[in-house]
């Protein structure tokens, strides 16, 4: 499974990076495959270990924050590992006209 989320502090004013950052560091720490970009952080695991992360990740921001918002998207696909690879690499093929 791979689940993208994005956790956004409320009520803190327009610099939110340091909050954020408080929930990537639970991600990483994890030991759980792992990307954050410009807008979501992904990781890959099975499902009570991912959404023990997610829960964690939004707890740490929750932390310093009175409010907090969650985005999560879910791929759920039983028997797949390494999906945070393999299909940016299937794209990337695509695009390489392979």
């Amino acid at each position: 499974m791979i689940v993208a989320f994005s956790v956004t502090p409320l009520g803190v004013g327009e610099d939110v990076g340091e909050y954020v950052a408080d929930a990537v560091r639970v991600v990483r720490e994890s030991g759980l495959p792992n990307r954050t970009d410009a807008m979501f952080t992904s990781v890959e695991g099975e499902w009570d270990e991912v959404m023990d992360v997610v829960r964690r990740a939004v707890a740490a921001v929750e932390a310093r924050a009175p409010r907090v918002s969650l985005v999560l998207k879910a791929d759920i696909r039983p028997g797949v590992t390494d999906g945070l690879t393999t299909k940016v690499e299937t794209v990337e093929r695509h695009l390489a006209g392979e």
